[in-house]
């Protein structure tokens, strides 16, 4: 039972999952092959007990594993392995780690990955950082009050407009493309894997496409989105998504 003076209970759990825990997992992707053996688990699950009493209050006597459901902990050495899997996998999405590949040692942890589940063969959106400095095109966000300023009336803008959206159900993920710079509606599946943000910008990618196959003579083309995370990372300058680049 909880003594009721301290940190308090999410205070405690809280600096044990970020600071404690990622001191003891930093690195991983170099010794995790140790938490296999017998020995190393004990240990861990000493340091883990450690922070269920302090996050608790509990008794010495009390069971271990009670406490971790309590509070809502895994086993530290599941945590290693899901860190170290993480970082492989990112590593080797940058190009950065091709030994991951290896048979042996530290060294085979993505060959397991993959083999485990195909899925994690598959490439991913991140990549190294680069920088869009003079961008040729223009983010405008505008406020409630410029939208409701004319009743019933968008701004006015110049050139073609179109609407994008992107959207995910239990089937998957889909982006649609509706207006003036499309002869047409886009309706483009986008499989189970991808994330809405992901849709969103897929769709103002598409409709890019759609304006430049039509080879339309208007000198502007004016995209309207609902998705704020999608016009602020297009508004930033250092990008770290090759769809967004």
């Amino acid at each position: 039972m909880w003594a009721g003076w301290g940190l308090g209970l999410k205070v405690d759990r809280w600096l044990y999952v970020a600071i404690v825990r990622p001191t003891v997992t930093f690195a991983s992707l170099v010794w995790w092959p140790v938490c296999q053996t017998a020995t190393a688990k004990r240990k861990l699950s000493k340091v883990q007990r450690l922070a269920c009493l302090g996050i608790t209050g509990a008794i010495r006597t009390t069971p271990t594993g009670a406490m971790k459901a309590l509070v809502g902990l895994p086993p530290l050495n599941l945590v290693i392995q899901g860190e170290t899997r993480s970082a492989a996998h990112r590593l080797w999405s940058l190009g950065c780690c091709s030994y991951l590949h290896s048979q042996r040692g530290h060294s085979h942890i993505l060959t397991q990955l993959q083999k485990y589940d195909p899925i994690y063969a598959m490439g991913v959106d991140i990549m190294k950082p680069v920088f869009n400095l003079e961008p040729k095109y223009r983010v405008t966000m505008l406020t409630r009050e410029e939208w409701t300023r004319s009743p019933g009336t968008p701004p006015v803008v110049k050139g073609l407009v179109g609407f994008t959206d992107g959207s995910r159900t239990e089937e998957g993920t889909g982006a649609g493309v509706f207006g003036q710079s499309v002869n047409r509606r886009l309706s483009i599946s986008l499989g189970k894997h991808n994330t809405v943000f992901q849709a969103e910008v897929y769709a103002i990618l598409a409709c890019l496409h759609e304006v430049r196959t039509q080879d339309r003579s208007e000198k502007y083309v004016s995209i309207r989105s609902d998705s704020q995370a999608a016009l602020k990372v297009l508004q930033a300058a250092r990008i770290t998504s090759s769809l967004v680049r």
